[in-house]
């Protein structure tokens, strides 16, 4: 049985890591690359590091960033999302270090261009970010350029359905950066059958990993504010959830507990 993934995320806006809340408030925490290198020594399964302003200001990737997590030599896999328009974008990514791509604001302007990014790097390689949250008794996907909210389409559905991306990583935007906040009624309500989910937004206790890495569709957890509190604390979750479906902690010598 494939084990189940700690996914480690580092949000940037403005070229600083941010503590990231609901979509709208930040706060400095300072170097990308120093975040990126504590999840990597600190045992993450994955890192995803996603530049959340680089699409809506059309500036394309940030390909100076992905230089330094290169000289980093990180020993974990990398996901990297944000400016990425065109096939060729997601190919210069892969080519400076990232292992995989995740598409947000590509999944509204443009499929084709996501099936060709699936295509070129292999479906194992792409990613979708769908950021939803509950409203009239449906799921609604939220454009974060544009702060509105609207049913998924049957478009996206379809190429789901049909394999187009390995796994979604579906966001409670809402409730990012608060404490206990996800929603397990998200991952009740999307309409997923064969498509890995990653569940991210408001992750901060045990019992929240717990129940959703119970979940059979859920192939990851994904925490962002909640590893940045204090140091170690990926190991700290992973020992107490040390079980047949979770990847064990894994430590760096040097730096002892």
């Amino acid at each position: 049985m494939l084990k189940k993934r700690l996914i480690g995320v580092v949000t940037i806006k403005n070229g600083w890591a941010v503590q990231s809340f609901g979509y709208h408030r930040y706060l400095p925490l300072g170097k990308p690359e120093c975040m990126v290198e504590n999840l990597d020594r600190w045992g993450t399964d994955e890192i995803l590091v996603q530049s959340i302003d680089r699409s809506g200001a059309k500036t394309g990737p940030d390909y100076a960033l992905l230089g330094k997590l290169a000289r980093l030599g990180l020993s974990t896999p990398l996901i990297y999302g944000g400016g990425i328009r065109t096939v060729e974008d997601g190919a210069k990514v892969i080519q400076r270090g990232a292992d995989r791509v995740i598409v947000d604001a590509l999944l509204h302007d443009d499929l084709s261009v996501v099936k060709g990014l699936s295509e070129q790097l292999g479906t194992q390689a792409v990613i979708a970010s769908i950021p939803v949250a509950i409203g009239a008794h449906r799921l609604e996907w939220f454009d974060y350029r544009s702060k509105v909210a609207a049913p998924i389409g049957e478009a996206l559905f379809k190429m789901i359905r049909h394999g187009i991306v390995s796994e979604v990583m579906l966001t409670d935007w809402q409730h990012e950066g608060t404490p206990f906040g996800f929603n397990n009624e998200l991952i009740d309500m999307f309409q997923n059958e064969k498509v890995p989910l990653i569940a991210f937004g408001g992750i901060s206790s045990v019992e929240q990993m717990t129940a959703l890495l119970a979940r059979p569709n859920v192939a990851a957890i994904a925490i962002g504010n909640f590893l940045s509190y204090r140091e170690h604390a990926v190991q700290r979750f992973k020992e107490v959830l040390a079980s047949g479906s979770l990847r064990p902690p894994i430590y760096a010598t040097e730096y002892p507990l």
